[in-house]
C-alpha cells in the first residue's frame, strides 16, 4: 500500500515538475514576441524608455502599423513572398514525393546510393556553396524569381526525399500491386493511390518548407534584392539603416509579416508531429 502510495506521489511530482517546466520554456520562447508586440505601439521615445514596459500616454501610438504597411509596400512584398513561397513549396512536395517513392519501389544498388546522396546533402550548410551558387546564377541569369524559386527546390528537396522515403516504405506494396493488376500505369499509380496515403507526412513537409522560405532573408537578398521583386524579409531591413533604425515601425512591420505564417501554422499543426513520427526511418 505503501509503495503505490509512493509511486502516485512520484507521478504526481514528475507532472508538476514537467508543467512548470514547460510553462517556464513557454514564457521564455515567447517573451521576444511580447516586447515586438508591446513595442509596436509605442513610440521611438517610448521603445528607448522602456523596452519592457507596457505604453502609457506619452509613447503610445496607432499609426506605426499603417506607416509600416505603407513603407513596406505590404501588398506588392505579401505578393512576392506568396507566390515564391507557394510555387517553391508545391515544387518541392511534387519532386520529392516522386523521387521518394521510385527510390523506394525500385530497389538497385544506384538507389541506395543516390539516397545516401540526398541525405549526405542535409549536412551541407548553406554558407559553403553561396558565393559560387551566386556566381553561378549570375552567369546563366537565374538572379531574378525564377531563379530563387529554383534555388529552393534544390535546397529543399533532400530533406523532404529523405522523410517522404521513411513514410513510403510503410505502405504496403500489395496496394499498389492491386492497382497495377486493375490496369493502372505508373503516374496513376502514383497520383491515384499513393498521394492521397501521403496525405499526413505532405502536409508535413509543406509546413516545414513555408516556414523557412517564407522567413528567409539571405538567399532573397542575395538573389532578388531589386525594387520590385522584394519579398516582405526583404522590405523589413529598410527600417534598419546606416544612421537610424525606426524600431517602431520595424516591430510593427515584422508582427505583420508574423501573422501570416503563423495562422497557417496553427491550421496545419496537428499534422506536423503525426507526419514526422510516421516518416521516421526504421
Amino acid at each position: 500500500m505503501k509503495t503505490a502510495t509512493k509511486r502516485k506521489s512520484g507521478k504526481q511530482t514528475r507532472k508538476i515538475v514537467y508543467t512548470l517546466t514547460g510553462v517556464f520554456l513557454g514564457c521564455l520562447f515567447l517573451f521576444p514576441i511580447y516586447i515586438l508586440v508591446l513595442n509596436s505601439f509605442k513610440n521611438t521615445k517610448g521603445i528607448f524608455t522602456d523596452v519592457i514596459g507596457f505604453p502609457d500616454a506619452a509613447t503610445f501610438t496607432s499609426q506605426n502599423y499603417p506607416n509600416a504597411f505603407e513603407a513596406l509596400d505590404y501588398i506588392r512584398s505579401f505578393g512576392n513572398s506568396l507566390w515564391i513561397t507557394v510555387i517553391s513549396t508545391l515544387l518541392i512536395l511534387l519532386i520529392s514525393s516522386m523521387a521518394a517513392w521510385v527510390l523506394v519501389r525500385y530497389k538497385t544498388k544506384a538507389s541506395k546510393f543516390i539516397f545516401l546522396l540526398f541525405a549526405a546533402a542535409m549536412l551541407i550548410p548553406f554558407q559553403c556553396v553561396m558565393l559560387p551558387l551566386v556566381g553561378f546564377a549570375s552567369r546563366i541569369h537565374l538572379m531574378n524569381p525564377a531563379g530563387l524559386v529554383f534555388m529552393y527546390m534544390g535546397f529543399g528537396t533532400s530533406m523532404a526525399i529523405v522523410m517522404f522515403h521513411g513514410f513510403i516504405k510503410n505502405i504496403p506494396e500489395e496496394l499498389e500491386e492491386a492497382a497495377t493488376i486493375d490496369g493502372c500505369n505508373s503516374v496513376q499509380l502514383f497520383f491515384i493511390i499513393v498521394i492521397p496515403l501521403m496525405r499526413t507526412i505532405l502536409v508535413t513537409v509543406a509546413v516545414l518548407n513555408v516556414m523557412w522560405i517564407w522567413n528567409d532573408y539571405l538567399l532573397p537578398s542575395l538573389i532578388i534584392n531589386k525594387v520590385g521583386w522584394q519579398t516582405l524579409p526583404l522590405k523589413t531591413y529598410l527600417f534598419f539603416g546606416q544612421f537610424a533604425k525606426r524600431w517602431d515601425l520595424a516591430s510593427s512591420g515584422l508582427i505583420m509579416c508574423m501573422i501570416p505564417i503563423v495562422i497557417f501554422y496553427l491550421f496545419c499543426q496537428k499534422y506536423i508531429v503525426k507526419g514526422i513520427t510516421d516518416g521516421a526511418i526504421k
